[in-house]
């Protein structure tokens, strides 16, 4: 009985520090309701949700079994915008700025305890690389990276090295996907959430793909899924691939009307913003 118990954790291990792998199709299995409206990660036993202001951690039923209303407690830089995160090896990286109508100051990627959600370091921002705001991250496992996106010039991602936080190298998105939220990597590729329709006249937003593998200074960036599964055209945010199960994770806020990047009233039939998490089960 012990032996079994030791294989059945080392499994879990194994799950939660592996790559995930990137199918060709994806079935919407189910969605949940969260409180953040920013950003998802997942490793082998959590799904973690970034609020504006918070971080949230979920088990994989749903259930909130922990939050941190305080997470710029600490933080080097002044902040009050958390954008799209990403979890490995048992930290959270989160994009993190000062955000005011559409611009971005004070950009940083903030590192926190995945067990406790607590602050741990930070890695510094380069201004010299052009980017002025942070809209998400993504860890390349494969490649030993950082990236960040920005939405206000989404032109380029900005790639940090993830083991001494410096500043590496920009690639240029051709062509770029309007109004980007969350990226997240995969096999050398990037994974790109767009809100790029219009949700006034209930047009769908978008995942596009990018490959960074050649190491070149731009990137080709083509479709890869138009969203008409949800439940109603809002505001894509964050995504990312769940390690233990393949499964694609989607965060999308609906009811809200968006004006540069703020919240501005609601649409008919709503008085609050839903924050919804899509799962989409691998089909090939």
């Amino acid at each position: 009985m012990k032996r079994l118990s030791i294989i059945l954790l080392l499994l879990v291990a194994a799950a939660g520090s592996r790559a995930q792998t990137l199918g060709e199709e994806y079935r919407l299995r189910r969605v949940i309701p969260v409180e953040g409206r920013q950003g998802i990660a997942a490793d082998s036993a959590y799904y973690y949700v970034s609020g504006s202001t918070v971080l949230y951690k979920y088990d994989k039923q749903g259930r909130l079994v922990a939050c941190n209303d305080r997470p710029f407690e600490g933080l080097p830089l002044a902040a009050n915008h958390i954008g799209d995160i990403d979890v490995w090896n048992g930290e959270i990286y989160a994009g993190i700025e000062t955000f005011e109508d559409g611009r971005g100051e004070h950009i940083q990627v903030a590192v926190y305890d995945a067990e406790t959600l607590l602050w741990k370091r930070s890695i510094a921002w380069e201004p010299a690389s052009g980017q002025v705001e942070v809209c998400g991250l993504a860890v390349d496992r494969d490649g030993g990276m950082v990236w960040m996106a920005d939405w206000v010039d989404g032109r380029y991602v900005y790639g940090y090295d993830l083991a001494t936080g410096k500043y590496v190298r920009k690639v240029h998105l051709r062509p770029v996907p309007q109004w980007q939220q969350g990226i997240f990597m995969v096999d050398g590729r990037m994974l790109i959430s767009a809100d790029d329709g219009d949700a006034d006249l209930d047009e769908p937003d978008n995942l596009h793909i990018a490959d960074l593998r050649d190491g070149k200074s731009y990137a080709a960036v083509l479709p890869w899924r138009m969203m008409t599964d949800f439940r109603r055209a809002g505001e894509i945010e964050g995504l990312a691939i769940d390690p233990a199960t393949d499964e694609l994770l989607v965060l999308s806020n609906r009811g809200s009307r968006i004006v540069l990047g703020m919240v501005r009233g609601f649409y008919p039939g709503y008085d609050r913003e839903l924050h919804e998490l899509y799962v989409y089960e691998r089909v090939k």
